[in-house]
């Protein structure tokens, strides 16, 4: 009788935070999926019903499949980048140093800044009249004149991975170097006496005791730059000539900037699908390698 009334009571005292949600995401979710259904132009305004004829439409378009390639190259290059750079980083402020502790702090910085003032800095780093990228460059004699990098489609969208790898890499690092703190000192001490060199000292002594929390960090950078949005919106609004345009910039154009709401809301449903396909594929791996490490 204790053990259900202790029940009732958890599920009680749980109810207005699930009628929060239920109104917050729950209702917003299935009043989405029903606009997906309908040739809506404006949110709020009613449209005949269509089917699956946006999701087909969308599916089919060659917007589409270029804007799936753009997000994918921007997920995988940022997201591997950040990795190795936040591992790196972790690496160095794991040894004694001088200053270390300042270190530590001042790289913390970057991904503290709100995403937007990060893109505003890099869109100034950039700039192609007075940016302190080109006069870098032009006075290392690297460049003969100033270049514009947000304006060029084959220079565009390394230039935003690198804004956001800048952005980004600390929170590997974090994560990285907390793990290296749980690394006992006594297996170092002995992998050195057995004569191990720096690679086979991390493969086999460090990177077992890593591999749990970079998956986790794994997870959430990619999940988070498949679904990118503020700093490209920011830097170069998807262009220049759609060069950076990612899946949730083209969600925002159709519902709004073309005012099609039911297409907008069948893309939005798409990118959310293929969002928790990632999520789902990431937490088996991530019950995976956990299960392996025990």
């Amino acid at each position: 009788m204790s053990g259900t009334w202790m029940t009732t009571r958890a599920w009680l005292l749980m109810l207005p935070l699930l009628v929060v949600m239920v109104a917050v995401i729950g209702w917003p979710l299935v009043d989405t999926v029903g606009l997906s259904f309908t040739d809506a132009k404006l949110v709020g305004t009613g449209g005949n019903f269509v089917g699956f004829d946006n999701y087909a439409n969308m599916l089919s378009s060659s917007n589409f499949s270029r804007t799936l390639v753009t997000t994918t190259l921007f997920a995988v290059i940022s997201v591997a980048a950040e990795m190795v750079i936040g591992v790196l980083a972790a690496l160095l402020l794991n040894q004694q140093f001088h200053g270390r502790a300042i270190l530590r702090a001042l790289m913390i910085l970057p991904w503290a800044l709100p995403t937007v003032v990060n893109a505003t800095l890099w869109r100034l780093i950039y700039n192609p009249e007075y940016g302190a990228l080109n006069a870098a460059l032009t006075q290392l004699h690297l460049l003969d004149a100033y270049r514009s990098w947000l304006g060029e489609p084959g220079t565009a969208l390394a230039a935003l991975i690198v804004a956001d790898c800048w952005k980004n890499f600390p929170l590997v690092a974090l994560i990285a170097l907390a793990a290296l703190q749980a690394v006992p000192r006594d297996i170092t001490a002995a992998s050195l006496v057995d004569g191990a060199g720096p690679f086979n000292r991390f493969r086999f002594v460090i990177l077992p005791y890593l591999a749990g929390p970079l998956m986790v960090a794994l997870v959430l950078r990619t999940i988070e730059a498949f679904k990118v949005f503020d700093i490209i919106w920011v830097m170069t609004r998807g262009g220049p000539a759609n060069s950076t345009r990612t899946l949730s910039i083209l969600v925002y154009q159709e519902a709004f900037s073309f005012q099609r709401a039911g297409s907008g809301a069948s893309l939005a449903l798409i990118v959310t699908l293929l969002v928790t396909v990632l999520a789902v594929a990431y937490a088996a791996l991530v019950r995976k390698t956990a299960g392996s490490a025990a």
